[in-house]
């Protein structure tokens, strides 16, 4: 982590990545962010004064030994292509968009360059997020041992064996939060209509999810036998998991990850 990192976008993403890198100690003057957004400039200088902000990415290529492509997938072209010449050719390029492959990262580049894919998903917020890595063959083990160390500053990371990989990460972990907001959304809901007031149901909802996936991340048992423990035959537990499964709650998971995967697919094809 010696390197000197830049970003190209400065929004979420790229702020949950700094503010990960000042928090494991890496040097805030290795740090260059290009961003046109003044407020968003303001933004990442108030987690520390001596990064390095600029409004044009063109001001940081001929410095950073690692450029962070995180802007949004419907404007990736558009920001790599006037930049492209620029780009040293010995620089490892990190791109953090859904969708985007790397053959178009590498036609827009107009070169063969070094380049990591990455999965990571919004609870790299708190330092809790799961990224998905993809290097294609010009990227060297200690560039991959350096992006690895990145993204473990907001959390964990694990490195693919395809790029088609990728896909299968944004069904799981990608989306995976939305997912899991989805059900404390209905919970929150249904536990307010049987008759507890909205903030309890949020307060003991919120709680709730956050103590199973401590439990589950601290055990030894997988979530089947977990919830097998809190499961009492006959009781309530198993009598709510018992509708869940009659009305078809597994196939609709299964239906909708797999919309997640065809999804991810269609928006490489209309790149």
């Amino acid at each position: 982590m010696n390197q000197k990192t830049g970003f190209i976008g400065g929004g979420n993403m790229a702020s949950a990545l700094v503010n990960g890198m000042l928090n494991n100690g890496i040097e805030p003057t290795s740090i260059y962010v290009a961003d046109p957004d003044p407020a968003q400039q303001q933004a990442l200088l108030a987690l520390n004064s001596s990064i390095n902000t600029c409004s044009d990415g063109a001001e940081l290529l001929n410095v950073v030994d690692v450029l962070v492509l995180a802007v949004k997938p419907q404007i990736m072209q558009a920001v790599v292509e006037p930049l492209a010449s620029q780009i040293n050719s010995d620089t490892l390029i990190v791109s953090v968009a859904a969708g985007v492959p790397i053959n178009k990262l590498t036609e827009w580049l107009g070169r063969e360059m070094a380049i990591i894919r990455c999965m990571p998903n919004t609870p790299s917020l708190v330092g809790c997020g799961a990224s998905g890595l993809y290097a294609n063959a010009l990227v060297s083990p200690t560039q991959k041992t350096g992006v690895e160390t990145l993204f473990n500053t907001v959390g964990i990371s694990a490195w693919l064996d395809s790029e088609a990989a990728i896909d299968q990460v944004i069904a799981v972990s990608g989306s995976g939060p939305a997912y899991f907001f989805y059900l404390m959304e209905i919970m929150q809901q249904a536990g307010t209509e049987l008759g507890l007031p909205a903030d309890l149901t949020q307060t003991l909802t919120i709680q709730t999810a956050l103590g199973a996936a401590q439990l589950a991340s601290q055990s030894e048992d997988n979530p089947a036998t977990l919830r097998d423990k809190v499961t009492s035959k006959g009781g309530t537990t198993a009598a709510a998991i018992e509708l869940m499964q009659q009305q078809g709650m597994d196939e609709t998971i299964r239906a909708a990850m797999q919309a997640a995967v065809t999804r991810a697919a269609e928006l490489a094809d209309e790149i």
